[in-house]
């Protein structure tokens, strides 16, 4: 070929001007480690075109580029761009709007070619309208009633379309109902499962406000309501207590808070008082109405239909009881001032230590014989003089101060003509005599012995059985309460305190 038509051909090239062959070499050059180190740099002159941006590079190089090998990259960067997006489509179309989704990343060729690195090119799908977990509006029907024609119309009582419009519904119930989350899925819920849901759900936020307001309008454990306190309040704010420093022990009935006494119509107050809280609830302790209603002092007034009446009676009766105490030089709190359902009292104890009980004090082998012989005496003062039956009394409601015993909480305490009096001295006297004599009190004599020094009555039992003495008791009993109906008197006439209204300075119940 001549010159001429060599050049004639190489104009006609597309591929620009062909490169000179490169020399033949031998075996030993192309095994040797310096051409194998010069070829590696000039491979490694070309860019990696997985890197982003490489490939704008090459496009802008394509034109004058003269490499065929070049050349087929980008090609083959082209369709590996191609089957990526094939795959992206196929995953659209497979996931839909699936929380539970698939991936071909591992299959793709180019990974993530289209990222730029920045953070400013991310875009949040909250930020945009295609929000995957944004509910899809029912199906609704049009004001006619139905849709379609012939065999195809739909009304709005289709099974189908009630069952989306109930699965929407359900995101209107309260918070605390627990729905689920149905994305992506096409939940039909039948009606009858609706309408018990919703049942269910508006129950239980009925039940959820009787609790709360039960617990807001109700006396329990060591918090009191807003009525008591309330009470408490205003019992600072008019000077009769200084401040109420706190709780100092909780029972089954009330709770007691100590509190710095101020003054009552112009007549001091003791230093030290105490609170005692009546519970509004009957929850814990639900008999306690066997104490009062066949009490005859309020028989008249006793209503188990209003609980906060039978607590302020409770509370009443407490006050009546210290006070034919007091009257008779019994140690036992004074009776400071009642407010409905709390009682304020004299404080047994000291710089707001409260007095132990007796079964917590720490007494010699004297000291517990002198205790033993005086609420021998009490016992019978309570019942002869008082014309009182305790009706809880042991260790637990004893209190060991200045050297002798005091007794508290009489708000049960009951008078001999109650038709279960004889019963709870019976029981009284058990607790005490068990007590002394775990104690190691020689001198504490049994439980008949001592029911019959109290109550006066010569009650002989040959076995000392129990059952054959409580026999004899409720005997004693039926026959009291049938002379309490026939004369309309009490049976045991000894000298009870009938004067056992509340000094003036408390102001009496009826406030």
């Amino acid at each position: 070929m001549s010159r001429t038509g060599v050049e004639s051909e190489t104009r006609k090239s597309p591929w620009g001007s062909v490169a000179p062959a490169a020399p033949a070499c031998s075996l030993s050059d192309v095994m040797s480690e310096q051409l194998a180190k010069q070829l590696h740099e000039e491979n490694s002159s070309f860019p990696d075109l997985t890197e982003p941006g490489a490939d704008l590079l090459w496009e802008e190089e394509a034109s004058e580029t003269t490499s065929d090998l070049m050349l087929a990259k980008m090609l083959q960067m082209q369709f590996d761009r191609e089957c990526d997006d094939q795959l992206r489509r196929e995953e659209k179309k497979f996931n839909g709007d699936s929380k539970v989704s698939i991936s071909f990343e591992n299959y793709r060729m180019v990974h993530r070619y289209e990222d730029s690195g920045s953070s400013e090119d991310e875009v949040d799908w909250q930020d945009t309208r295609d929000d995957p977990y944004r509910a899809d509006k029912p199906q609704t029907t049009p004001r006619k009633g139905f849709t379609g024609k012939g065999k195809n119309i739909t009304t709005k009582h289709d099974e189908v379309i009630c069952g989306r419009k109930n699965t929407a519904r359900m995101d209107n119930f309260a918070p605390e109902v627990l729905v689920g989350d149905g994305l992506g899925m096409d939940l039909k819920l039948p009606n009858q499962v609706f309408n018990a849901l919703k049942q269910h759900c508006h129950s239980e936020q009925r039940r959820s406000a009787r609790l709360h307001e039960k617990k807001e309008h109700s006396t329990s454990e060591q918090a009191v309501d807003p009525r008591t306190r309330l009470l408490m309040y205003k019992m600072v704010n008019t000077g009769v207590l200084e401040n109420i420093n706190g709780c100092i022990s909780t029972g089954k009935e009330s709770v007691v808070f100590h509190a710095n006494g101020g003054s009552l119509e112009e007549q001091p107050v003791p230093d030290e008082v105490v609170l005692k809280v009546f519970k509004t609830t009957l929850n814990e302790f639900k008999n306690r109405d066997r104490y009062i209603k066949d009490d005859y002092r309020f028989i008249d007034r006793f209503s188990k239909l209003n609980p906060r009446k039978i607590i302020r009676l409770w509370a009443e009766k407490e006050m009546h009881n210290l006070l034919r105490m007091k009257k008779a030089e019994i140690p036992c709190p004074e009776v400071v001032l009642l407010k409905k359902h709390i009682l304020v009292m004299s404080f047994i104890g000291k710089d707001h230590i409260p007095a132990p009980k007796l079964k917590d004090a720490i007494l010699g082998s004297e000291d517990m014989k002198k205790a033993y012989y005086q609420v021998l005496h009490m016992m019978q003062q309570l019942f002869q003089e008082c014309n009182l039956v305790h009706a809880d009394l042991s260790e637990y409601n004893m209190l060991w101060h200045e050297g002798k015993v005091w007794l508290i909480d009489v708000s049960q305490s009951v008078e001999p003509t109650h038709p279960h009096g004889l019963e709870f001295l019976f029981r009284d006297c058990r607790n005490v005599s068990t007590f002394f004599q775990k104690r190691g009190v020689s001198e504490a004599v049994s439980v008949y012995e001592l029911f019959n020094i109290v109550s006066g009555l010569n009650i002989t039992v040959g076995a000392e059985d129990d059952a054959e003495f409580i026999s004899e008791i409720e005997a004693l009993e039926k026959r009291n309460e049938d002379h309490v109906q026939r004369r309309g008197k009490k049976s045991f006439p000894p000298e009870a305190c009938e004067d056992d209204s509340p000094p003036s300075s408390p102001g009496g119940a009826a406030d």
